[in-house]
């Protein structure tokens, strides 16, 4: 963990992750926890190009850079993303990524 300390600043788009292979993908994932605040995990996770399904935690984020398309298994309508966006995932929610430009985000999961 590289923690944020009170009065502090770190650069989220300028942070090295350490990418590591999606399993039946062309796509590599990192992640860094930067803290916990208020019970809240907060960190940079990044995606390389490609397809991953995941199974969401109950979490806030904030798109840095990138671009990507997040599908639902529940038939909700899809979401684009790209830098600026503010996204709500609920729990247990299952997706798909697809990932068309790196996307950075910094996180709130809880």
């Amino acid at each position: 963990m590289c923690p944020v300390k009170p009065n502090s600043a770190i650069r989220a788009a300028d942070l090295e992750l350490t990418l590591e292979p999606v399993p039946d993908s062309s796509a590599r994932t990192g992640v860094h926890t930067l803290t916990e605040f208020g019970g809240l995990e907060i960190g940079v996770w990044e995606m390389t190009p490609g397809v991953m399904p995941d199974v969401e935690a109950d979490e806030v984020f904030v798109v840095l850079s990138g671009a990507a398309t997040v599908e639902f298994a529940d038939g909700t309508a899809p979401l684009t993303l790209g830098p600026g966006d503010v996204v709500r995932l609920a729990a247990g929610t299952e997706t798909v990524w697809t990932v068309t430009e790196t996307l950075r985000k910094v996180y709130l999961a809880g």
